[in-house]
């Protein structure tokens, strides 16, 4: 019958997206996630476009090379709340200040966190890895490393908010995207440098990234 046809594929479709938003978010981290996107929503619905590309982005590069990821040890299907919070606790913050402080805090903290995830989730998969500890090759994956690769498809992240962020601002020019991108690549370096910091039991990986998007809100309200 139609009716049942019907509700079969809503059922499929409705298993289809909660087993989308497990590989990306655990119960918890999507909870979470909702609650900081209604209130950049509130705040400003531009910034929330802005943010659910960061997301889209986020998801393209965590499943891209999943196999190699895996075999590696390296692949993350599903993240947790600390993981948002870590995130997107500066971006929302600077959301709700947006009309004290202008857009650039927010734009330069989501490029920078953008960035990151390039790098990381990029950065795996070509290269070899250097250690920012002592400048030797070290194992892929490990805290306070880069591969070349992973520094260029940093850049290129920051670059993707900056255009998306020139099409959704008004005013937004060139030089303010090429801005955007020497920001988000400046928080993803200073993410790999506190990672070394990290790898000698100073904070952890929420502690690395918040540092790593608070850098990027401090640059961007000072040069947007």
């Amino acid at each position: 019958m139609p009716g049942a046809r019907v509700r079969r594929r809503f059922m499929v479709g409705g298993n289809m997206a909660t087993k989308a938003n497990v590989a990306l978010l655990d119960f918890a981290g999507l909870g979470l996630a909702a609650i900081m996107g209604i209130i950049v929503a509130l705040a400003n619905p531009v910034f929330l476009a802005i943010m659910l590309i960061f997301l889209v982005l986020s998801v393209l590069v965590t499943r891209y090379g999943f196999e190699k990821k895996r075999d590696l040890g390296l692949y993350e299907h599903e993240r947790s709340w600390e993981n948002v919070l870590a995130n997107g606790l500066v971006p929302t913050i600077c959301a709700v200040a947006n009309p004290w402080i202008g857009w650039g805090a927010y734009v330069g903290s989501i490029a920078a966190i953008t960035a990151d995830k390039f790098a990381s989730e990029l950065g795996v998969l070509g290269g070899e890895p250097i250690s920012l500890l002592n400048f030797k090759k070290t194992k892929a994956g490990r805290n306070g490393a880069i591969t070349i690769f992973g520094t260029l498809m940093s850049l290129d992240g920051a670059l993707l908010i900056g255009l998306a962020a020139m099409f959704l601002i008004p005013g937004l020019d060139l030089r303010k995207v090429v801005a955007i991108g020497l920001i988000g690549f400046g928080g993803s370096m200073v993410d790999s440098i506190v990672g070394v910091l990290e790898e000698k039991g100073i904070g952890n990986k929420a502690s690395t990234n918040a540092i790593c998007a608070l850098f990027g809100a401090v640059c961007g309200l000072a040069f947007l």
